[in-house]
């Protein structure tokens, strides 16, 4: 197996344990290798299209995915290997990877994009979180804390774009139009940054260190001090309070995003990893069978919360409170509230910005967090001329 995360590697290696278990007469024997991203992803992608030691199972990164499902077909359509499963899995995780009608990966999680908030600092300043459900609250609950506080409520993104692509997808709206054309200047566009400029013009969301708290360097430990009382971001965030802020357990709930009236969609997935079987693999039915019963199975999905701190794909997993409210797991005994409540809440309103899909989109996801969103929220530039911009940027890289 090909990997760029040991975790993933460990996590597919202790599944493996459990296949043979439930499998010794098709034992299989799993070995991972574990690269840098880019040069995972290219020695792959190398590997896949010329020949040479193909791996049995691969794990293709959202943002590298669609090199892998571009012209001749080179992954196993797993579709036949996930029907057992699909019924209890989150659809819109499943079509993420899927290209006319081939599903060819299966991810680690959901990656639900949900709103943490640090309720003890927000009922020291009045503020119930519980109030919160429009991105109006959002705002006004914002400049409520500040003024009490002088300190930051959420956070300004201007390195990375959960928020933009949760209230995009709540409005409707794309990045990318349907022909696979960057489309960063349309309405729908224009309307969601305008809320999130209307939210940091009111002083409820203020720039950090890094531009977006997930900044390994320096969003990290600067989300970390207590000087933001919020973040939306997607669930697999959880990983990072009992890293980088242990001592502050029971102070931070999980919640479902802010939205609008009318919303699409309650939230999307954000980020991910889909693993994939060659189709040159020499056990490809083998490792195809063994990937669905790794990411789909409940006793994979329990796996993947207990060990990784993921949010299941597999639902039946949320309502199962032997998992969901287990007193020895460490995110139960991190958050005030639990962590399944917002998901449950969520369920089959979780949906996907169809952006995600396109060829195009590491070109105009990359151009909307180094360009756009720091020249509109740090430099002061026109949502119109920033996104101008950015337009002319996208189509010229992608031709």
């Amino acid at each position: 197996m090909m990997t760029f995360v040991e975790g993933h590697g460990h996590f597919m290696a202790a599944m493996a344990e459990k296949w043979n278990e439930e499998n010794p007469d098709r034992a299989i024997d799993l070995q991972f290798n574990v690269t840098g991203w880019d040069e995972m992803h290219n020695q792959a992608l190398l590997t896949l299209t010329s020949g040479g030691d193909v791996p049995d199972i691969v794990d293709l990164e959202i943002g590298r995915f669609s090199d892998f499902v571009r012209g001749e077909q080179i992954l196993v359509d797993l579709t036949p290997f996930a029907e057992p499963f699909r019924d209890s899995i989150v659809e819109a995780r499943l079509d993420l990877y899927s290209r006319d009608g081939k599903l060819f990966g299966l991810d680690y999680h959901v990656g639900a994009t949900v709103a943490f908030y640090n309720a003890a600092l927000l009922e020291a300043a009045g503020i119930d979180w519980t109030t919160i459900r429009t991105w109006e609250d959002y705002r006004d609950a914002g400049i409520a804390y500040t003024e009490a506080t002088g300190r930051h409520f959420g956070v300004t993104e201007t390195s990375a774009s959960w928020q933009l692509q949760v209230l995009l997808a709540q409005l409707g709206g794309e990045l990318i139009a349907p022909d696979g054309t960057p489309d960063l200047t349309n309405e729908k566009v224009v309307e969601a940054i305008t809320i999130l400029q209307d939210i940091a013009d009111q002083g409820a969301s203020s720039p950090i260190p890094g531009g977006q708290a997930d900044h390994e360097q320096e969003g990290r430990p600067a989300f970390a001090t207590g000087d933001w009382a919020a973040a939306i971001m997607p669930m697999w965030y959880a990983e990072r309070f009992l890293t980088w802020q242990p001592e502050n357990a029971g102070q931070w709930v999980v919640a479902a995003p802010p939205t609008i009236d009318g919303a699409v969609q309650a939230t999307v997935g954000g980020g991910g990893t889909g693993t994939a079987v060659p189709l040159a693999s020499p056990n490809a039915d083998l490792a195809a069978e063994f990937v669905a019963f790794a990411k789909l199975s409940v006793a994979g999905n329990e796996l993947v919360w207990s060990e990784l701190g993921f949010d299941p794909l597999n639902m039946d997993v949320w309502t199962d409170e032997s998992v969901t409210q287990d007193p020895d797991n460490a995110y139960v005994q991190f958050f005030a509230n639990n962590p399944f409540d917002a998901l449950n809440e969520m369920g089959d309103a979780i949906g996907l910005l169809q952006s995600q899909k396109a060829d195009a989109w590491p070109i105009v996801n990359t151009i909307m967090t180094t360009d756009v969103l720091n020249n509109i929220f740090e430099n002061g530039m026109s949502i119109e001329d920033a996104l101008n911009q950015g337009q002319a940027d996208a189509l010229n890289q992608a031709r």
